[in-house]
């Protein structure tokens, strides 16, 4: 099966958008599909937003099957030309477990060490992430910030695209530059 690569241009950007809701809502229920969904809409409309990192992998036909968004991203007004964050993620449900995610990850990295960005942060399962090199944040002094729910520290996370990055980024974490960020 052939599959692409590709930043999500104006050709793939509202059937990126359908599949980041069909595979929340598949997963997570209707209300979490349509936050996503805005959720992507608002990076997309806002400072940090990175079109050349906003990714979608296609099949053959052309029809987007996967979707990685990684955005500027800062701590405490500092680090943004640094700094990224990975949300969302999403994979056409019944292709899920053939490392569509994984690809789009790893491009996402190479993508982003190139264009001279040093660290991504993620907020999810410490199992889907850890295998694509990211630890636990708070083991390198970036935390969430008293607004910031985690089901428990270790769902927040970070990866250094060069090493030795991240001694000099330390923070908190702050999503309230968004509304549909949780």
């Amino acid at each position: 099966m052939n599959r692409i690569i590709k930043s999500a241009n104006y050709q793939y950007l509202d059937e990126s958008l359908d599949l980041v809701e069909r595979v929340f809502t598949e997963s997570e229920g209707k209300e979490s599909g349509k936050i996503v969904r805005c959720l992507v809409e608002e990076i997309r409309s806002k400072k940090f937003y990175l079109p050349e990192l906003d990714l979608v992998m296609v099949n053959e036909d052309g029809c987007v099957i996967g979707y990685a968004m990684f955005s500027k991203f800062h701590l405490e007004g500092k680090y943004e030309n640094e700094l990224l964050l990975l949300s969302p993620v999403a994979v056409k449900t019944e292709l899920q477990r053939q490392h569509i995610s994984k690809q789009l990850i790893e491009y996402g990295f190479e993508k982003a060490k190139e264009m001279g960005y040093k660290a991504i942060i993620v907020e999810g399962n410490p199992q889907n992430y850890n295998s694509r090199g990211f630890v636990t944040s708070f083991n390198y002094g970036i935390i969430a910030g008293p607004k910031v729910s985690l089901p428990s520290v270790e769902c927040l996370m970070v990866k250094e695209l060069v090493k030795g990055s991240l001694k000099d980024i330390k923070g908190l974490v702050d999503y309230s530059y968004y509304q549909y960020l949780t």
